[in-house]
């Protein structure tokens, strides 16, 4: 990935997280529009564009840094649909629009047109029952009913991992198993959290057993995220 494209991927993951912020949604509407926008939305519009000798939409030729912002947005908007029970409005979201997105003023038609330029995109695939945090928050709930230790570990830490691997692309490397990618989250927030003294469970064979996965597989992508993205993350 050039160097270029990872600034453009970074402040996109940030744009994300602060509009979320800004309106105060739950961590599962954050994750289900980053999951949405990065690991799907975007590698299915490369795609997309390459079918097409022209594009369908001026939203999507070019792929400015804007238009990608109010797909961001739109990514957001549908999961509030499927996970609030009050949906965002779309002049909500048109007020969120003029105050986050710089470089362009974009109307309501805009949101609505843009939301089925996503959905087509997606081809109407918007389905998030396997996302890797739904998946972290129940082992995370799982680990703390059946080990004391779990009141030690922060799921905070393992938000701000998750949002990291975002930043750096990594999920994309990580995404061919949601449940490999949670659980090595959980080990990785383990033996960062967790005080050595009271590193005591057998949470490696525990994920095992939960998960169904390979003991050495877990172990790989935990190394892997220790070693290529949180150490080597400048602070």
């Amino acid at each position: 990935m050039s160097t270029e494209i990872a600034h453009l991927r970074r402040r996109l993951v940030e744009f994300t997280i602060q509009c979320t912020t800004h309106l105060e949604l739950p961590p599962i509407v954050k994750y289900s529009a980053l999951s949405l926008f990065f690991d799907r939305f975007r590698p299915s519009v490369v795609r997309f564009l390459q079918k097409k000798k022209k594009a369908e939409h001026w939203l999507l030729q070019p792929l400015t840094e804007s238009n990608l912002q109010l797909f961001v947005l739109v990514s957001i908007w549908i999961s509030c649909k499927m996970h609030c029970s009050r949906g965002l409005s779309v002049q909500s979201l048109k007020s969120l629009g003029d105050k986050m997105i710089t470089e362009q003023l974009f109307t309501v038609r805009d949101f609505m047109e843009a939301e089925l330029v996503f959905l087509k995109v997606m081809k109407f695939e918007i389905g998030t029952l396997n996302m890797a945090y739904t998946l972290l928050d129940d082992l995370f709930i799982h680990f703390k009913e059946v080990a004391k230790v779990g009141e030690l570990l922060n799921f905070e830490a393992c938000m701000d991992m998750m949002d990291l691997l975002y930043e750096k692309e990594e999920t994309s490397v990580l995404y061919h198993s949601s449940t490999s990618l949670a659980a090595s989250i959980l080990v990785s927030s383990y033996i960062i959290t967790v005080p050595k003294q009271q590193c005591e469970f057998p949470i490696l064979p525990w994920v095992k057993m939960v998960t169904n996965k390979e003991e050495r597989e877990v172990v790989e992508l935990v190394g892997y995220i220790l070693s290529h993205v949180l150490y080597s993350h400048p602070s």
